[in-house]
């Protein structure tokens, strides 16, 4: 029967009148799009009709869908395919979503770039012919220099590898005081030296390893290339801080500028059982009056502090002072928390101010015991106090720094006390010659100078403004620091790019015995080396290219290691001729901080940054459901 209706329905190739409505509402219904509608009560040709419709849904359709039929024709929606095909391999999430992470080849070359854009910043800041840069703090004051490091301290920088080298400039400063343009310069260049290698595919620990080897040999020609100096010799010590004071602004004043670094490092050093300290930080204060002329600066055989006496009828003039110094209060002691007292009584009141009384004149009587005629304490004076001490003509000066303090202490041999009954004769100084009080500009100042064995000074420096006594004070204290280097390690190199020639030829040479890979990395090591004499050369505007190859050429011949370029004219010159001298110990730190800061950014392969704070994301969650609303 069945086959009988399906032939007869392709014979006829025509649907039957209400099959195609039918299909379109089974076609809906299968969507979703509209209900069935129940059928109602038909006639018998519609009846047929509708069970020739079931017939071929039941027999036809399943056969074509199978393969059986004359076509494949699909009916329906396709089978839903596994969930797994669908979606795909799901990425396991190890950071959170809001760190950045960069790895490979591309951090290497980013941390090269940084460390090359820091380097070239203060590139034209090296030698005597050095351009100054003007930068403004983020307070809006005005800072015009040359040093390396006072220049990277005030940019603000955001890469993690230019942070680096701004900190080697800063250690470079504070351990040695001078070459921190240098290590910036030097280190920047081995970095790019290397990046060449990494390009080729050569892995970075084969480059450090040659690094560290060039490390150790450089050391070892530095010491050999070193010759002692004399440091009781004055000429020769003013000659190697000039070496160090022509490439900064107070060039012009070099020959004044040279006898204040040298008188003050002399000055505070101080040898015990073997021990030499030279601490200019803390014992060579340096004092900035803006006004008069730079040729006005000098070092006082004591100490200057920012003070007048506390009372106008006090001596302003003592000669042969004996100095009290206190570091408590000359006055009534108050509660360090709020305190009640109940009186009853009118002579409690009047009791209580005599006690008070009486306590500030014991103090005084202790002080008056000792017959000073200067006293000095870092804390207040009361005014009945500066009444007793007025009448025992007893000079007074309050609220000391405790710095300014130890430096008296230490210049004048006294001892300072912290309780007033506890004080001895022997706590008494009586190293000063004279205490001065004098008016310079709108201030007074008290001086406690010609002292007899000094171990503390203080510099006064004059100028026109701020700025410039700004810099001239970082000119001096670099001045001051290369002093004190040459008195503790008394060994010298030559300067003007001399020594680094020599070194890189000496390596050079070296690398020619060495077999394998790492005599490459080696090599350019030396090459690196160049770097200084060729931005000498460039800073001065001289032809980079014939110097450089004449001062290679130099280098070649026997006894040939102290030649190098003038930094005035470009011309190639013998540096003992010249004058020019560095002490060892700067160039030994500058050597072994940029080599180190160069092994330390080619290890680095991977960066993870990026974090954000918790209070952005806070502030940016409410604001999704309005947004939702509107």
């Amino acid at each position: 029967m069945s086959r009988c209706i399906t032939s007869c329905w392709r014979e006829r190739m025509v649907s039957p009148p209400g099959a195609a409505r039918m299909g379109e509402t089974e076609a809906r219904r299968r969507r979703g799009e509209t209900r069935p509608r129940p059928l109602r009560a038909a006639s018998p040709p519609h009846l047929l009709r509708h069970l020739l419709q079931q017939l071929v849904a039941v027999a036809v359709l399943p056969r074509e869908r199978s393969g059986h039929g004359g076509g494949t024709v699909p009916w329906g929606p396709p089978p839903p395919r596994p969930a797994a095909k669908m979606m795909g391999p799901r990425p396991v999430l190890v950071l959170s979503q809001n760190m950045k992470r960069e790895s490979g080849r591309k951090v290497q070359t980013g941390n090269i770039t940084a460390a090359k854009t820091i380097a070239d910043i203060i590139r034209t800041c090296l030698g005597p012919r050095a351009m100054m840069k003007m930068l403004l703090d983020p307070m809006g004051g005005i800072v015009m220099t040359n040093d390396g490091n006072a220049i990277l301290r005030e940019i603000q920088v955001q890469h993690p590898a230019a942070k680096s080298m701004i900190e080697i400039s800063r250690t470079q400063d504070e351990e040695v005081g001078d070459g921190t343009t240098s290590v910036i310069i030097l280190a920047g260049e081995m970095l790019s030296v290397a990046e060449h290698f990494l390009e080729q595919q050569m892995h970075p620990t084969v480059i450090i390893g040659a690094y560290r080897k060039a490390l150790d040999d450089m050391i070892s020609i530095l010491k050999k290339i070193g010759t002692p100096v004399d440091v009781n010799n004055r000429e020769m010590m003013l000659k190697i801080i000039k070496s160090a004071i022509n490439t900064k602004a107070i060039s012009r004043w070099s020959d004044l500028a040279c006898s204040i670094a040298l008188d003050a490092v002399k000055t505070v050093e101080f040898e015990e059982n073997g021990r030499r300290e030279i601490d200019i930080k803390k014992y060579a204060k340096v004092e900035k009056i803006p006004g008069g002329f730079n040729e006005d600066s000098c070092v006082l055989r004591g100490i200057m502090v920012n003070k007048d006496v506390t009372h106008p009828r006090m001596r302003r003039l003592i000669k042969n002072p004996r100095i009290v110094l206190l570091d408590c209060s000359l006055e009534y002691k108050k509660g360090e928390s709020q305190t009640d007292i109940e009186i009853t009584r009118e002579e409690d009141f009047a009791r209580i101010l005599q006690m008070e009384e009486e306590y500030i004149q014991q103090i005084c009587e202790d002080l008056i015991r000792v017959k000073p005629d200067l006293v000095i304490t870092e804390k207040g004076i009361s005014d009945l106090a500066q009444h007793y001490l007025m009448r025992a003509n007893i000079t007074a000066i309050r609220r000391v720094r405790k710095t300014d303090n130890n430096r008296i202490a230490r210049a004048c041999g006294a001892r300072i006390v912290s309780r007033t009954d506890e004080l001895r004769e022997e706590d008494v100084g009586t190293g000063a010659r004279l205490f001065e009080v004098k008016k310079i500009g709108d201030e007074y100042f008290a001086f406690i100078t010609d002292c007899k064995d000094p171990k503390a000074c203080t510099i006064i420096l004059r100028g026109a403004s701020k700025e410039i006594l700004a810099e001239v004070e970082r000119n001096l204290q670099d001045a001051m620091q290369v002093c004190r280097n040459v008195l503790i390690d008394p060994q010298l190199v030559p300067g003007g790019g001399a020594t680094e020639m020599a070194v890189s030829h000496a390596l050079t040479e070296k690398s020619k015995g060495m077999t394998g890979v790492e005599q490459w990395p080696y090599r350019a090591v030396a090459q690196a080396l160049e770097v200084i004499p060729r931005t000498l050369i460039q800073n001065c505007g001289a032809s980079t290219i014939r110097v450089l190859t004449s001062l290679r050429a130099k280098h070649t011949q026997e006894g040939s290691q102290t030649w190098g370029v003038n930094g005035e004219t470009g011309a190639l010159v013998d540096m003992k001729d010249l004058g020019i001298w560095e002490p060892l110990a700067v160039k030994l730190q500058t050597y072994k901080t940029a080599v180190e800061t160069a092994v330390l950014l080619l290890r680095i392969d991977d960066i993870v940054s990026g974090h954000k704070k918790k209070g952005d994301d806070q502030s940016k969650q409410p604001a999704a459901p309005e947004a939702a609303q509107e």
